[in-house]
């Protein structure tokens, strides 16, 4: 089904896509030095979605879960590497036969952000599917499929809440675009500007 003939952006699922524009809060909370927490609401106030795992470390591993705590996605990413390279795999596999989406920097080097998404069923790798742009000043960056933009994320920095290790986003996802996928490409790009 599609909204004004837009056709629906679905990665992890099309129970993610919404018939209308939808606007989101993230906050994130670290909780040791090691761990940090995303918790994703609705402008109601209402738990769409967490994400766990660590922070600051090798294993580079997060987990995306809807309220009742059930696995939705498992991100992982390569370290050590000037591309920062990142899997996206269904619930908490790690197999390489669930992979749903691979992110990687456009460049090694880069002055702006330039981040490209490709799905698994895109066997070429030529063209990304997504492409992330944004600047290194903010976490804040939009989220196109092509020349469509589907989604915005303003980061809601002070230096008041970094030191407290709470800080929080606004998310506008645009009608029926899977809004897990991009808090995934979120907490992905959170992870990469982390120091």
């Amino acid at each position: 089904m599609t909204v004004y003939g837009v056709p629906p952006v679905s990665v992890v699922g099309e129970n993610y896509c919404a018939p209308y524009p939808l606007e989101l809060i993230v906050k994130k909370k670290i909780k040791k030095l090691s761990n940090a927490q995303f918790e994703v609401f609705d402008l109601s106030g209402n738990l769409l979605l967490q994400v766990d795992g660590g922070v600051w470390n090798f294993q580079l591993k997060r987990v995306l879960r809807d309220p009742a705590g059930f696995p939705i996605l498992t991100i992982r990413g390569k370290v050590l590497t000037l591309w920062h390279k990142w899997k996206a795999h269904a619930g908490e596999s790690t197999d390489d036969s669930n992979v749903l989406f691979t992110v990687k920097q456009s460049h090694p080097l880069q002055i702006k952000k330039a981040i490209n998404v490709f799905l698994t069923n895109n066997s070429k790798k030529k063209e990304p599917d997504f492409h992330i742009s944004g600047s290194y000043t903010s976490l804040s960056f939009k989220v196109y499929e092509g020349r469509r933009l589907i989604a915005e994320v303003k980061h809601n920095f002070t230096l008041e809440s970094f030191c407290k290790g709470k800080e929080r986003y606004k998310v506008k996802v645009y009608p029926e675009v899977d809004y897990a996928f991009v808090v995934a490409l979120l907490v992905i790009l959170d992870e990469n500007d982390t120091p």
